[in-house]
């Protein structure tokens, strides 16, 4: 998958973000003192996570549309997860303000991209250079994304992987094909759909099921389809064990 036109990754940012707002528009106090899917965090640490993760890449933008960049986290991974443990007790009403305003202020700043869509002759816009893995706007953009979508699946409302879109699953593909170890190549086999390898070991696995099982797995989560499995010389096989969340990038966790 190439990366998509930014008309196309703004439309899924927001409906991103209306998915997430709207969940948490639900939670009691109670509810965000629950579990969440992730080890050791209740649904306020996620909540407090996608609020920072939010005011984290608009300050991204609002840096770059001065053509200046700044590190991704005001303090580090450390001024990170110290944010995310202090907010995370916070009543429902409060993570619904906090989170609010910081879904408005990135897309804010998202929306307000000039509308240039070749990157060939320009440094503007979705190509500015941002902090965030060296890369530019439209990096950050894929991030949010990913960020948003699959955290939506870890406040545990019953939204899982089953409701991850086929361009979103296709960009995991493509994203998390660092996580294969260097001796494996895996070849993913969608029901339905074709064949995508990635990886460039001499031991081929097949990783068969649902697009979404697939893409669930490949992020660390818990396949919601219960489709998986894995074949090497046409017979049945453990999983193999991924390597880390890409290098550079947190992992949503």
């Amino acid at each position: 998958m190439t990366a998509p036109a930014p008309d196309d990754l703004l439309a899924w940012l927001h409906k991103a973000a209306d998915t997430v707002a709207a969940d948490a528009a639900k939670f009691s106090d109670e509810d965000v003192r629950a579990p969440s899917a992730l080890p050791k965090w209740t649904r306020g640490h996620v909540l407090a996570h996608l609020t920072g993760i939010s005011n984290a890449m608009a300050r991204q933008l609002e840096y770059a549309a001065r053509e200046e960049t700044i590190e991704l986290y005001d303090g580090g991974m450390e001024g990170r997860n110290r944010a995310i443990e202090m907010a995370a007790g916070h009543d429902a009403a409060t993570h619904r303000a906090d989170l609010g305003a910081a879904l408005q202020r990135v897309l804010k700043a998202f929306d307000a991209l000039p509308d240039v869509k070749d990157s060939s002759a320009h440094r503007i816009g979705w190509w500015a250079p941002i902090a965030y893995r060296g890369g530019v706007v439209l990096d950050g953009g894929l991030a949010l994304w990913r960020e948003l979508v699959i955290h939506a699946s870890d406040l545990n409302t019953g939204r899982g992987p089953e409701t991850w879109s086929r361009q979103f699953c296709d960009h995991l593909f493509e994203f998390l094909a660092a996580r294969v170890p260097s001796e494996d190549k895996l070849v993913l086999q969608p029901l339905g759909l074709p064949p995508v390898s990635i990886g460039s070991g001499n031991r081929s696995i097949v990783i068969s099921g649902m697009l979404t099982d697939i893409a669930a797995w490949l992020a660390g989560r818990e396949p919601s389809l219960g489709s998986l499995r894995a074949s090497a010389a046409a017979d049945g096989t453990d999983l193999p064990q991924l390597l880390p969340w890409p290098a550079g990038t947190p992992a949503p966790q």
